[in-house]
């Protein structure tokens, strides 16, 4: 019987390492990274096997159905593509490493090999990658009993002995150690030229809250609504009380252009040292065999990259972990769009011509959305309305188009993506938030918006939507998709 799944969250809780435990944290991550290559190894070889049996041929042409999935479950357990089968594979291995690996820890990273090739067999990958030296960026325990655990303010791990730091003011670490741990993961981040070692603690219920100046217990939100229009690098929110139109993650542009001109730098200087691994055309010959030359300034350059991307990260999920709190703040009935941003990131297929007779790019939205991560903001936002028994309310996007939508004339208006104001005669009104105003009065259903309601509250909407419009032409740059 499968155990209840419980609600959960993390408390993250920095590690006081000495030169030498560093040293053998290093080797264990390795090592790690061994047992998890060999699992995906011995997983794919597995795979390949199955895919040449003539049942897996005569199985795949069925239709599809239970009678399909049950048969496809056989043939996995019968050629070990299940995830004990592989905890049975892995146990002979751990037992030459069990001086620095427990026998929990390599069935977790057995697991985690096992959930990384079952996209594969789902069809949801193309292939799987294999982690390379220092790649290895977490391991975990099975519980806070045996293995890695954590005890009396220190991370317990094979004769390992590791501090953790709280700060003597922490109030929200001490609230949340009194819940029960889970179990524990060991987390490492490359900051500054060498790895800076973390404890995850997975903590069961949800995190407490934070008290406010006062010593009391910062408000829960309001059962009010609000809708939430996101685009590729901005988010337009509306509310009962108040309406917001900023940029996503705007920290993250700071960094962007600093990072493109050591990425040319890099590639400039890999070019200049191995001439021969490029083809005249530029594109790199497969056919040459040689091992890559590196110049000790390209490893220079390749580490600052690398800190100007662990910044960019955390900046980038500060940002959307305070928006996300300032919307909670407007209310917990939030309305969203069902977008694909996966889509969004791939590349046109069509060859297309402007008006001018050119061609037009074939590139989309792919490093704005790796940038801005729009759908990163949703995930906080869910996870956050989890803890309060709620979740996001997703639209149908094919039926509300919020975008074409005109509440005074119930009709819709196909606008092109330049057109960023809507003209009712009257007045003009941004097009982003007025979509993010449909939204939140939509109806229960997701399916319809709610034409009385939003013309009861357009008045007030249209007052905050002016506040806020002036609000951002007294900024010295806008976003041109604002159309400020």
């Amino acid at each position: 019987m499968a155990k209840a799944k419980t609600p959960s969250y993390v408390l993250t809780l920095r590690l006081k390492t000495e030169l030498y435990q560093e040293d053998i944290l290093f080797k264990r991550f390795e090592l790690a990274r061994n047992i998890h290559n060999a699992c995906l190894g011995e997983l794919s070889k597995r795979y390949g096997a199955l895919k040449q049996s003539r049942r897996y041929r005569t199985v795949y042409k069925m239709e599809k159905g239970k009678e399909r999935n049950r048969l496809f479950s056989e043939l996995n357990n019968e050629f070990g593509l299940a995830e004990y089968s592989l905890h049975e594979f892995v146990k002979p291995m751990q037992h030459q490493f069990k001086k620095n690996i427990d026998a929990f820890t390599s069935q977790k990273i057995a697991t985690r090999a096992f959930n990384a090739f079952e996209k594969l067999m789902f069809k949801q990958g193309k292939k799987v990658h294999f982690k390379k030296h220092g790649e290895m960026y977490s391991v975990e325990g099975k519980s806070n009993a045996t293995g890695i655990r954590y005890m009396d303010g220190n991370v317990l791990w094979n004769g390992l002995v590791l501090p953790t730091i709280i700060k003597k003011n922490d109030v929200y670490a001490k609230l949340a150690l009194k819940d029960k741990i889970k179990f524990v993961r060991i987390k490492r981040e490359w900051t500054k030229n060498k790895f800076v070692y973390y404890a995850q603690l997975v903590l069961e219920g949800v995190p407490p809250k934070k008290y406010n100046d006062k010593g009391m217990k910062d408000k829960s939100p309001d059962q009010k609504r609000v809708g939430i229009d996101i685009g590729t690098s901005t988010v337009a929110v509306c509310s009962e009380t108040k309406v917001i139109l900023t940029e996503l993650a705007p920290n993250v542009a700071q960094l962007d252009k600093k990072i493109r001109n050591i990425q040319r730098s890099l590639d400039r200087s890999k070019r200049a040292t191995n001439p021969l691994k490029y083809k005249e055309d530029g594109t790199i010959n497969k056919s040459n065999k040689d091992k890559w030359i590196y110049s000790k300034r390209y490893m220079k350059k390749k580490a600052q990259l690398k800190e100007l991307q662990r910044l960019n990260r955390v900046k980038r999920k500060q940002d959307h972990e305070t928006l996300s709190n300032t919307i909670l703040s407007l209310g917990n009935i939030i309305f969203v769009e069902t977008m694909s941003f996966k889509g969004l990131q791939r590349r046109a297929i069509e060859t297309t011509v402007n008006e001018k007779g050119k061609f037009n790019k074939k590139k989309r939205f792919g490093r704005t959305i790796g940038n801005r991560a729009p759908s990163m903001l949703l995930e906080i936002l869910e996870r956050k309305l989890k803890y309060i028994d709620r979740s996001l309310n997703k639209v149908n996007t094919a039926l509300i188009k919020a975008s074409q939508y005109n509440h005074f004339t119930n009709s819709y208006e196909k606008k092109r993506l330049h057109e960023r104001w809507i003209d009712f005669g009257f007045c003009k009104i941004q097009r982003d938030l007025y979509s993010a105003f449909l939204l939140m009065n939509c109806k229960n259903n997701l399916t319809e918006i709610d034409r009385d309601r939003c013309n009861q509250s357009f008045e007030q909407f249209r007052s905050m939507h002016d506040l806020e419009i002036e609000r951002l032409k007294l900024k010295e740059k806008t976003p041109v998709s604002m159309g400020v």
